[in-house]
Parts: C-alpha cells; sequence; structure tokens
C-alpha cells in the first residue's frame, strides 16, 4: 500500500504541476525527436507522470489504487520490497515501446498518461481473479468481462486515432501484466482456467 500511495502521489503532483507549467509537460511527453537525436531516454518512463488533463488522471489513479493495492504484496513477495514498482516502470517502458518504435522519425507524434502501466496492473489482477466484482460508473460488473470491453475499446480508439492518449498502449501494458504475472508465478495459469470455468460472480 505505501508504495501504490507513493506512485499515485508522486504522478498525481507532477500531473497537476504540468496541466499549469507547459514547459513542465514538453519535457516529459514522449515525444519520438527528442529521444531519437537528443537521447533523452527519461521521456520513455517520464511520459507516465503527466496526462491529458484531470479526468484521465483521476481514472488512471482511481484504477491504480484499487488494484495495485491489491498486487503489491503478491510483487513484493515474490520480487522485494520494491518488486511492485519495477513492475510498473516495466508497464511503462513494454507498452510505450511498440509505438515509440513506428513514430521514432514523426515529429507530431506524443503520448502521455500512465495508462499502460495502470492496464498491466489492472489485468495481472484479472489473471488471479477474473470473476472478481469491478463497479463501473457505480455498476458491478465480472472483471473478466471488463478486461474484454476494455480492450475493445482500446483497440477501437486505437484504430480512430487522435489526441495524446495512446490507447495502443492500454493493450500491450495488459499483455505485458499477463505475461510478466506468469512469469513470475506460473502456477496462475491452472488457477485463472479453474476460475474461468467455475464462475462465481463477487470478491
Amino acid at each position: 500500500m505505501p508504495l501504490t500511495l507513493a506512485i499515485i502521489a508522486i504522478t498525481s503532483i507532477v500531473s497537476w504541476i504540468a496541466f499549469k507549467d507547459d514547459k513542465l509537460m514538453q519535457r516529459l511527453i514522449l515525444w519520438p525527436p527528442a529521444i531519437e537525436k537528443k537521447h533523452e531516454y527519461w521521456r520513455l518512463l517520464s511520459y507516465g507522470l503527466v496526462h491529458a488533463d484531470f479526468q484521465h488522471l483521476l481514472f488512471n489513479m482511481i484504477t491504480l489504487f484499487f488494484f495495485g493495492s491489491a498486487m503489491a504484496d503478491r510483487y513484493a513477495m515474490h520480487m522485494g520490497p520494491l518488486g511492485f514498482l519495477w513492475f510498473y516502470l516495466g508497464g511503462l517502458l513494454v507498452s510505450i515501446l511498440p509505438t515509440y518504435i513506428q513514430n521514432r522519425h514523426n515529429p507530431n507524434y506524443r503520448s502521455l498518461g500512465a495508462s499502460g502501466a495502470v492496464s498491466a496492473v489492472l489485468f495481472a489482477f484479472i489473471l488471479l481473479s477474473p470473476w472478481s466484482k469491478i463497479f463501473v460508473f457505480f455498476f458491478p460488473v465480472p472483471a473478466i468481462l471488463y478486461a474484454v470491453a476494455f480492450l475493445g475499446y482500446s483497440i477501437y480508439m486505437d484504430h480512430r486515432g487522435g489526441g495524446y492518449i495512446n490507447h495502443s498502449a492500454h493493450s500491450w501494458g495488459a499483455a505485458y501484466g499477463i505475461v510478466f504475472t506468469v512469469i513470475m508465478e506460473p502456477r496462475v495459469v491452472p488457477l485463472f482456467v479453474q476460475q474461468l470455468t467455475n464462475p462465481r460472480f463477487g470478491m
């Protein structure tokens, strides 16, 4: 919990300052020419500290609070006290690399937001507890159905394009979260299959 809260606090503070400070926003946002030509590699992680607007920030941080709090101890058990932090940073990096490589020569491309890493946390949780109850706009839905809808929406918005929110990072983050967790703890696969074939809606 303290590590999750620290990530939320730092991200929220930096995002809030960047809303009012465009120089800071442009310094942290993922902009390919700055990486390709100026070797500002920190942007492959710092883009996750800034968000498009307050709604974007709020959605990511609320999701991270609920699901990060549930997952942090599991990664600490396997990787030490900072295990969840390494998992989260890996989610930021892995989720952005495909679109960065695709747009590395595109000066008009920009991306921001922690959605890829948050998606990794969310889907790692779903892998462990697919029928858990998730509240979407105050309506309870099974986590696994939310995952399918989330991916479908991300794919649709990625094809639609527009804005700085990288929707394809959601899909790559989800894949990273699942693969990372399976490698770390292979027994989650048979447990997931067992739970999936025996639906029990609720926490």
